[in-house]
């Protein structure tokens, strides 16, 4: 893929902060840590954090400052953007930060990508919405759906606690997934399309994703107990769950999903419900300083 050197003193930054009153405890930290570095290192910035412009004419990178869900709403807000992008954590799970970055504090990001190079990556989307991570279907829509509303705790313990209340009650559900080389017709616990390799706060949904292929994963889990959904679950998080019996596996630019009930759904972390699904990989679409 395409990539290229940004020269540090003609960056203009957009610091693009989570508005939201509920993630102000996690985003101001780190908002005012970056612009104290940012200070010190005299670069160009404008921080906006409780409403986002109409346009980014005039800068040349934009830090977003957020988690899973505030790069989601930035897609679809900007559906057109062209300008290469840095996120921070300032989530509860911040799965694609470390997709992208791994597990870095900080300092060290901000000098990482004051020298970084810009990489284009996937993007999909999912009955006319952008999603970057991935799409959950099912039992993962569930949970996010019982967190709506809901103060989201550090990294997965949301997640858990969501699970914990969901694996004994939720039912499978009869789909049929339509692929570009297979249609598949069966019962579903829960269908994973990913772009990136995690979810839900470390979860290894979707562990030979690549950002950068041209390729969505899907992941479809079929019926299986509630017993056997805790002996499981540890087994998902490391993401060596793709060889099991009642899991089929497969990559595919489109994806095409329906099914005789409404399904709670969720994209990068963000609530959906629908009995149809219609998803398409954009190959290249969103350019990162890495």
């Amino acid at each position: 893929m395409p990539r290229f050197f940004i020269h540090v003193s003609m960056k203009k930054i957009a610091l693009l902060c989570n508005p939201s009153p509920v993630s102000a405890s996690k985003v101001q930290p780190m908002a005012e840590l970056i612009v104290a570095i940012l200070k010190q290192k005299e670069l160009s910035f404008t921080v906006f954090d409780s409403e986002w412009p109409v346009t980014l004419t005039g800068f040349t990178e934009v830090w977003i400052v957020g988690g899973d869900g505030t790069l989601n709403y930035f897609l679809n807000q900007y559906t057109n953007n062209e300008l290469p992008l840095v996120i921070f954590p300032g989530g509860s799970g911040n799965d694609f930060h470390w997709v992208l970055y791994g597990q870095i504090e900080v300092e060290a990001q901000i000098e990482k990508v004051l020298n970084g190079q810009v990489k284009r990556v996937d993007a999909g989307i999912c009955n006319g919405q952008w999603f970057i991570n991935g799409v959950g279907i099912g039992f993962d829509g569930a949970i996010v759906h019982d967190l709506i509303g809901k103060s989201k705790l550090a990294g997965k313990a949301s997640y858990l606690l969501s699970i914990l209340k969901n694996i004994v009650s939720y039912s499978e559900k009869s789909c049929v997934t339509v692929m570009d080389s297979a249609i598949i017709s069966q019962e579903c616990m829960m269908l994973s399309i990913a772009n990136g390799k995690r979810y839900g706060g470390a979860f290894h949904v979707a562990p030979k994703a690549l950002l950068d292929d041209g390729l969505l994963d899907v992941t479809i889990v079929g019926c299986i107990s509630p017993l056997r959904r805790v002996k499981y679950l540890p087994v998902i998080e490391r993401g060596e769950h793709l060889d099991l019996p009642f899991v089929k596996y497969n990559t595919s630019k489109k994806i095409n999903i329906s099914s005789p009930h409404m399904l709670h759904a969720h994209l990068d972390g963000e609530y959906m419900a629908s009995n149809t699904f219609e998803i398409e990989v954009v190959p290249n679409k969103v350019a990162f300083v890495v």
